[in-house]
């Protein structure tokens, strides 16, 4: 029993720390060196032939390298960042409706089989017979309605790295972002697998060109631990079955 109680004494303070961090202060913002993108970012430097200049020609003005103002500036590989772009504006609208009834009788009588009621019947209690061996009906009807009326609509821009570069050329993109307005933190996460050839010469790529995108726009604070049911709460509409 003591085990027992100080498992949930222990779960129960873990549980608290995360509101703990912004009582009577703004939350922690996360801290930036670490995770991913930021690895990526200081990997070793690449050859030194990705920032070599080549030599401008005697009647141009522009070198032709990749750093050049007419280079090609898109993310192509680990360390690079690009931004992604994320404009949602989804809307849903499902309507069902369905309808069933049956009606059913069956009715069996023996009123001479082989003269079994007329020596069974003077046995059985008053009103009582076996004419009518089996009399069954049935009626059932069911009906239903459903409807799902649902409208998203987000608009955000992120900076992302490269943080992996795959063997057919895909690259792997993770990103964050946390905005903290007085005691309210927004954080804003997305992940996913990027063609190069779907970056636009801006160095920038809409959500629907990530497959597997993982986009994540949520927070902390003030406000959201009041609008989250607590803890004890949660498990108790998780365990009861009523």
């Amino acid at each position: 029993m003591r085990s027992l109680c100080l498992v949930s004494f222990v779960l129960l303070a873990a549980a608290g720390c995360a509101r703990i961090d912004h009582i009577g202060k703004p939350p922690t913002l996360s801290e930036t060196q670490t995770g991913s993108d930021v690895v990526a970012m200081r990997s070793p430097e690449p050859d030194a032939s990705y920032f070599a200049q080549v030599p401008a020609r005697q009647s141009s003005l522009w070198s032709a390298g990749q750093r050049s103002l007419l280079g090609d500036q898109r993310a192509a590989k680990r360390g690079d960042i690009l931004t992604v772009v994320i404009e949602i504006d989804d809307r849903a609208e499902i309507s069902n409706s369905s309808q069933r009834s049956r009606s059913s009788s069956e009715s069996l009588s023996i009123p001479q089989l082989l003269g079994l009621p007329q020596r069974v019947d003077p046995d059985l209690p008053t009103g009582a017979t076996l004419a009518d061996a089996v009399d069954l009906q049935a009626d059932s009807s069911s009906g239903g309605d459903g409807s799902v009326k649902r409208r998203e609509k987000l608009t955000l821009r992120i900076a992302a790295t490269v943080v992996d570069t795959l063997p057919n050329g895909v690259l792997a993109i993770e990103g964050s972002q946390e905005v903290r307005v007085n005691f309210e933190l927004r954080e804003l996460l997305v992940s996913g697998y990027v063609r190069p050839e779907d970056i636009s010469r801006q160095n920038e790529i809409t959500y629907d060109n990530i497959a597997s995108a993982r986009i994540s726009y949520g927070g902390r604070g003030q406000i959201t631990d009041v609008q989250q049911p607590r803890i004890g709460q949660q498990i108790l509409d998780a365990v009861l079955p009523f």
